[in-house]
């Protein structure tokens, strides 16, 4: 298994790690923890793909498996700040559908052609921006314990959450405009 195969896997591993922290509030530093953990495994994203490009190490199974850790990291957050009240379930809803979308069409395409669907440039930047988003308002909410009040905080994590949606369901409309020939209700 090659460094950025590896690095994944480590991103899919941290995941309980960052719930753990995040939702079990055994200390006020639990967030920031919670924040160092999403960061850590946010970064091997960046990295493992950069190492894969330059090194030639992409394979299919890094096609599968990183953006499924990618949702799945995410996804933990975003449900994570709905059981905590930091965001509406509603933008999550719409991020949710479009990643099951997404999923549901590399299986369709992988399975009428033989092609793995790859992540696209638009959706490297829905998640650099929602990743981004998510470390802020963990950020913002791990200095509330520590007595640093942030003004307007769930207005500012609902502003980057919508943000967020708007970047993923455009993704997906992406995503699905690329590949809709392949999608065939005849078939």
């Amino acid at each position: 298994m090659n460094l950025p195969n590896k690095l994944t896997i480590l991103r899919v591993i941290l995941i309980p790690f960052f719930a753990i922290f995040l939702l079990w509030q055994f200390t006020k530093w639990n967030i920031l923890i919670a924040l160092a953990i999403f960061a850590a495994a946010s970064l091997t994203d960046l990295f493992d793909g950069k190492i894969a490009r330059k090194y030639n190490l992409i394979t299919d199974f890094g096609k599968f498996l990183d953006p499924l850790a990618d949702k799945a990291l995410v996804m933990a957050a975003l449900v994570a700040f709905i059981e905590l009240d930091w965001c509406s379930s509603v933008p999550v809803m719409i991020i949710l559908f479009r990643e099951f979308m997404v999923s549901a069409l590399r299986l369709v395409v992988k399975s009428g052609d033989g092609v793995v669907v790859p992540a696209g440039w638009f959706g490297k930047i829905k998640t650099a921006f929602t990743m981004t988003s998510l470390v802020v308002i963990l950020l913002l909410r791990g200095l509330e314990p520590l007595g640093i009040a942030i003004p307007h905080i769930y207005a500012i994590s609902a502003v980057l959450i919508w943000i967020s949606a708007a970047l993923t369901a455009a993704s997906g409309i992406n995503y699905l405009a690329a590949y809709w020939k392949v999608i065939d209700p005849n078939k």
